[in-house]
């Protein structure tokens, strides 16, 4: 991949380069000092993926996030900050990945497996909707529920409780053996009870650090403490699946 990397901080744009050279799948990289250095240098040559700073003088990284969404083919965008609180923004821009700084090298490797992750599975599945199907039974009737439809899961004990945009379902397998088994299909863990499928997540909402997404018609659910970090770098990463 050639990859262009932006920030205005001489220090950690070289080692942000630094690291990224050292990358397998990264063959080239570009860099810039600023948000309209890298525009010019975008006009002027394709790049597969953009690893961008959020906090720069004059136009900022989510601005520049939002000019290049608006390009016929917008490369994948890495935000790589020091400031956590511009998480929701970035996935409301279709990051795939939000890493925060001081950059591991091994954070950054999963950066780069989650962007190549990303180009290919848009050129492998044009956008393919999961076709599972999960047989729910009522009334002595067994149903057959398209696996797509169900925006989250609610653990009921051994059983599960799997809803939909309208309705819901009990089926007799515990909330572990389904995360394990649709993790593949986009179902996260955001609470001790529940699953989340990362398709219907339509919004992010922090309060006084505590943190709730929104599903289907408005459904609000809490996410834990412990699983906020992750929902927000997984919700990151899946949203450059459709912009």
């Amino acid at each position: 991949m050639r990859v262009l990397v932006v920030d205005d901080e001489q220090p950690a744009l070289d080692e942000l380069a630094f690291l990224l050279a050292a990358e397998p799948r990264v063959t080239d990289v570009v860099t810039s000092s600023s948000a309209t250095d890298a525009l010019r240098i975008l006009r002027e040559s394709a790049v597969d993926a953009v690893f961008l700073d959020i906090q720069m003088p004059g136009l900022t990284g989510l601005e520049l996030a939002q000019v290049l969404s608006r390009f016929r083919t917008p490369p994948p965008v890495v935000f790589v900050t020091a400031h956590e609180q511009h998480a929701v923004e970035a996935f409301d821009l279709h990051a795939v990945d939000y890493v925060l700084k001081p950059v591991r090298a091994d954070r950054l490797t999963e950066a780069v497996r989650r962007v190549v992750s990303t180009v290919e599975g848009k050129a492998e599945s044009g956008g393919a909707r999961d076709d599972a199907q999960v047989a729910v039974e009522r009334g002595g009737v067994t149903r057959f529920l398209n696996r797509c439809d169900i925006t989250h899961v609610e653990a009921q004990g051994d059983y599960a409780r799997l809803h939909t945009a309208t309705e819901s379902h009990l089926v007799r397998s515990p909330l572990t053996t389904l995360e394990e088994d649709w993790a593949s299909a986009g179902f996260v863990r955001i609470h001790r009870s529940l699953l989340v499928s990362l398709d219907h997540v339509t919004e992010v909402r922090m309060d006084g650090g505590r943190c709730t997404v929104v599903v289907g018609a408005g459904v609000e659910l809490v996410v834990s403490r412990r699983h906020t970090r992750e929902l927000r770098e997984m919700l990151l990463a899946s949203r450059t699946a459709g912009p």
